[in-house]
């Protein structure tokens, strides 16, 4: 039963989103509101027995009707906020919650492979397996994806599921399934086009969503036949349907698996969150976690997040080209870089905080650190510099943004390593080349997801008889233990492992070693469950 502090919390709650109060509790002035602040965007669940009476006291009342989430007896509505009260207290109406909103969890930003160790795994039984992306959409027929794997949902008012306007659905995709033996590009974790990809498109190109649509979503991948659910995507509301429907999906036989989030704090992030939900960690290259990785008792896995080099939509990515002295070096096009092509000699430009002397005609070598990158480059524009080079002053790569800095020359970042073997070339004839491609380098635990999600569907490929709990407690057992010892709150319990994971079913079944095995109830094996340290 719903008391009434929980219908005034609930009213509060939603008022204050729809703007009809401040957050002091005054009243918002009518001349403030927009329309859309005079209805509110609500889940309604019903008593299993009263569709129809809730449906129709809902039409009532004005609702526009968004999702029917049968699964779950509730409707996804707006309704007129002075109607919340009666709707609230309709004897059939079990609780009214605020849809809350889902976002891409990627940042701007395939060492990963080997990390994992996808590449010690055939995948060549992967065709029983069915992974289901709700993201952005992909862009099918981009010349690094397995066409033919991929089908797909649309949900409504997002277009269709083959385009991708926001490249973080493709990115995703490249991941799990980039193809190999091809010449170009990158290498998924299953990369001879095996897997099966059910893609629900649930981000328009701002990146936004309703948890309702995600309850949604699932629901058209368990229609699809998913084995396997990926999210790189989340909120800091929780939400009593999406829990449920979470629940009930893992009941049916469904492992899904969530970005833990990119706040950087120790918040949850749902729906990695809820405990039939696996949530993942984003690590580095040298197996550190992220700064930006949610940190809480939830994490229960991690994989590579940070400069992850995958698949966007054709002409949405870049292709880097820096030559020092005849020698080529990795580096990565600051994010928003001009596009173009800039050779002369390579002059140190010190930390780029002023004019650069010698920069006129050549390229400009910075140092990271005191001020923005778009200063750095615009301080080598200014000076004549023709492209800029920004060597990171710790170790790693160096990911860097120009934000809406315009500028007109083309400006890539590189390692500490590489920054100091350019020094040694100072003089040395230089071409840096930023262009329009098919690829680009990502970091965020969105990142981190599509490996956990492939390995979980490549390892089952090869213990069919598993169930997703038992799969989810054999990745857990067998990951790499990082941080403290144990199951912790940056890395959960570690590194997935693909080729461990094979052999501890191989050695010990279904079940598990220790007589244990079975449902996680929240994340991970029982107690006793041995791990690689």
């Amino acid at each position: 039963m719903k008391s009434k502090i929980d219908l005034q919390a609930t009213m509060l709650s939603i008022a204050l989103a729809a703007g009809l109060l401040t957050a002091a509790g005054v009243a918002a002035q009518p001349a403030a509101q927009s329309a859309a602040a005079e209805r509110s965007r609500v889940i309604v669940a019903y008593d299993a027995g009263n569709r129809g009476a809730v449906q129709r006291a809902l039409h009532a009342q004005g609702a526009q009707f968004h999702y029917d989430l049968a699964r779950v007896d509730a409707f996804a509505v707006s309704l007129p906020t002075q109607a919340l009260n009666g709707i609230m207290n309709n004897p059939h109406v079990l609780y009214v919650e605020e849809d809350p909103i889902r976002q891409l969890m990627g940042e701007i930003s395939p060492y990963g492979i080997a990390m994992v160790q996808a590449d010690q795994v055939s995948d060549s039984a992967a065709g029983s397996r069915m992974i289901c992306i709700i993201d952005s959409g992909v862009d099918l027929g981009h010349p690094d994806l397995p066409t033919a794997s991929f089908s797909g949902t649309n949900d409504s008012g997002t277009g269709n599921w083959y385009e991708d306007l926001n490249s973080h659905g493709t990115h995703v995709a490249g991941t799990i399934s980039a193809v190999a033996n091809n010449n170009q590009g990158v290498v998924g974790v299953m990369p001879n086009g095996n897997v099966n990809i059910h893609i629900v498109k649930v981000f328009n190109a701002d990146g936004w969503g309703y948890s309702s649509s995600l309850v949604a979503a699932l629901g058209a991948c368990q229609d699809a036949g998913a084995n396997v659910v990926s999210m790189s995507l989340g909120g800091t509301l929780k939400s009593r349907t999406e829990d449920r429907a979470f629940a009930s999906a893992a009941s049916a036989g469904v492992l899904s698996i969530a970005a833990a989030g990119n706040d950087g704090n120790t918040r949850n992030s749902y729906p990695a969150s809820y405990s039939s939900v696996m949530s993942v960690a984003a690590i580095d290259s040298s197996m550190q976690v992220a700064s930006f990785s949610q940190q809480n008792s939830q994490v229960e896995i991690a994989a590579p997040g940070v400069g992850v080099l995958s698949t966007v939509p054709r002409g949405m990515g870049t292709e880097v080209s820096t030559v020092v002295g005849g020698a080529s070096f990795a580096a990565d096009a600051m994010d928003g870089s001009f596009h173009g092509t800039g050779s002369g000699s390579l002059v140190d430009c010190g930390t780029g905080e002023s004019a650069c002397a010698g920069a006129s005609g050549n390229v400009c070598l910075i140092q990271r650190g005191n001020i923005a990158f778009s200063d750095k480059v615009l301080a080598c524009q200014n000076s004549g510099g023709v492209a800029a080079i920004v060597y990171n002053n710790e170790p790693g790569a160096l990911l860097g943004t120009l934000a809406d800095v315009v500028t007109s020359i083309p400006s890539v970042g590189v390692s500490d390593t590489d920054g100091a073997d350019m020094l040694g070339r100072l003089g040395q004839n230089a071409s840096v080349t930023v262009d329009a491609g098919d690829y680009a380098s990502y970091d965020g635990t969105s990142m981190a997801t599509p490996h956990v999600s492939a390995v979980a569907a490549l390892v089952w490929s090869h213990h069919l008889s598993c169930s997703a709990d038992e799969i989810r407690s054999a990745l857990d057992a067998s990951a790499v233990d990082l941080g403290a010892a144990g199951r912790d709150v940056a890395y959960g319990y570690g590194l997935i492992q693909a080729r461990d994971a094979v052999d501890y079913l191989d050695a010990n079944g279904c079940g598990g070693g220790s007589g244990g095995g079975g449902d996680t109830g929240g994340g991970g094996p029982p107690p006793g469950k041995g791990k690689n340290k």
